[in-house]
């Protein structure tokens, strides 16, 4: 059977779903609520338990998340997905105590310091390379080893591998804590209050994250002790950190949850981007072949370094492409404190407004073929309408780690573009499933084989 134009996606809703069909669609992929018109028209509401309204109009999108972003505050549901593992760091935060801890943490991500990171992204990159290579002729998970190398690098940037912070707890934590808390309960979709318990939730919160705080927790209080030591990592620098403004600084449970925020979303969006990419790369060959030639013509033999970025154009094209076609946030949701008016719609406090980044970058009015692989279409950023294309969010509460999973994501791409051809594992295509990420279910099996070191050559 001939291979499709077009890489896996996930079929959109055809017609409205009842209440107990949007729910079981919601825990099995939440993606499978979107309908298929949020690709060709600018927003599309209905009711499910509470009012909804999913925006996809570019303008609209840009007064939801700068003009009016303080009247779309995240909705009930993301935060209390969220907040036992996480507690109040500033992906849950809002106002005034979001706002001083964003002053706090942005100088952590200056160009500078992420730069400074990137020795540790490129031998992570090697790594990753030595034990795809020891695989042989097996077909490797390469959504496995993305989440493996990803980790690797965020445990050392953050905590410098010293020995005090137990990576496997935390690795472990998170991964239980997705399985038993991410899905959505019935109580979220019917707008039940907070404290109305969701069990799932509350048995995540006395297991998996009570080692996972524990953990981050003691790590903390032995840098303190220590004291920072060479190059700072995120640890020192967050302690460090203070307000600006108010001169305040995180005490340990502040910089605990705010810790466990960049390291979840550090490893997890970075290692989705990279499996993608690379099934997208195996998925065209033509396009793989192209980033290859590029990673040999500015790196030769050697891995990606940090100096290297600013000119693998094609290789950060790929990612941007891989970004858009599988946002790691393929929707994102927030709750109106006031009246408005979207796109002719009557938006009331209390209604629910999605913005479905998935539908929006597939959005048959703002890109060309978009269902289709095309990283050419990143060549000239500026034709790009900023607020069609949003893998990192945008406005003030755009992620403070996008310059740094950019960077690390072109680093480890390149250093595996050029030592390894991709490709496919017939059958086994990956699935786009989205819990609290999109997540490639299945796995992402391809072949690797070796190139010839004189093929490296510059």
């Amino acid at each position: 059977m001939p291979r499709p134009d077009t890489p896996v996606q996930v079929p959109l809703v055809k017609a409205p779903l009842g209440l107990l069909a949007s729910l079981s669609a919601a825990r099995q992929n939440i993606l499978g609520i979107i309908p298929e018109r949020a690709t060709q028209e600018p927003i599309v509401s209905g009711r499910t338990g509470t009012r909804w309204h999913m925006v996809t109009d570019p303008a609209a999108i840009r007064h939801i998340l700068i003009e009016r972003v303080e009247d779309y505050p995240k909705s009930r549901v993301t935060k209390n997905l969220l907040r036992p593992a996480i507690g109040e760091s500033m992906f849950i935060a809002e106002g005034a105590d979001w706002r001083w801890q964003r002053r706090t943490a942005a100088p952590v991500f200056s160009h500078r310091n992420v730069m400074n990171l990137a020795p540790i992204m490129t031998a992570a990159a090697e790594r990753s390379a030595a034990r795809i290579a020891a695989a042989g002729n097996r077909a490797v998970d390469m959504a496995a080893e993305m989440v493996r190398t990803t980790f690797d690098v965020i445990a050392e940037v953050t905590f410098s591998d010293d020995g005090s912070f137990d990576a496997g707890a935390v690795h472990r934590g998170i991964d239980t804590y997705i399985a038993q808390a991410g899905k959505i309960s019935i109580l979220d979709v019917l707008g039940a209050p907070d404290w109305v318990p969701r069990p799932a939730r509350l048995m995540a919160s006395h297991t998996s994250v009570v080692d996972m705080h524990r953990a981050a927790d003691a790590a903390i209080e032995a840098r303190r002790a220590r004291g920072a030591d060479g190059v700072p990592d995120l640890l020192d620098l967050l302690m460090a950190g203070e307000d600006p403004k108010s001169g305040r600084q995180m005490n340990t449970a502040e910089m605990r949850d705010n810790l466990l925020t960049f390291i979840v979303a550090g490893h997890e969006t970075t290692a989705l981007a990279l499996a993608w990419s690379l099934y997208l790369c195996a998925f065209d060959q033509g396009v793989q072949d192209r980033a290859r030639a590029e990673v040999h013509s500015v790196c030769g033999a050697a891995a990606a370094t940090g100096s290297d970025v600013d000119k693998l154009h094609l290789v950060r094209q790929i990612v941007d492409e891989a970004l858009r076609l599988y946002p790691p946030g393929g929707v994102v949701s927030r709750t109106a404190q006031s009246h408005d008016t979207l796109c002719g719609t009557e938006i009331e406090p209390g209604d629910t407004v999605m913005l479905p980044i998935y539908a929006l970058h597939r959005h048959r009015d703002l890109w060309q073929e978009p269902d289709h692989f095309r990283p050419d279409r990143f060549a000239d950023r500026k034709s790009i309408d900023r607020f069609s294309y949003l893998p990192f969010g945008d406005g003030p509460r755009i992620c403070i780690g996008a310059s740094f999973a950019l960077q690390e994501a072109v680093i480890i791409l390149a250093t595996l573009l050029g030592r390894f051809r991709f490709t496919s594992v017939r059958g086994r295509d990956p699935k786009p499933v989205m819990i609290l990420t999109l997540r490639p279910e299945g796995g992402v099996w391809l072949e690797a084989e070796p190139m010839p070191a004189s093929q490296r050559a510059a």
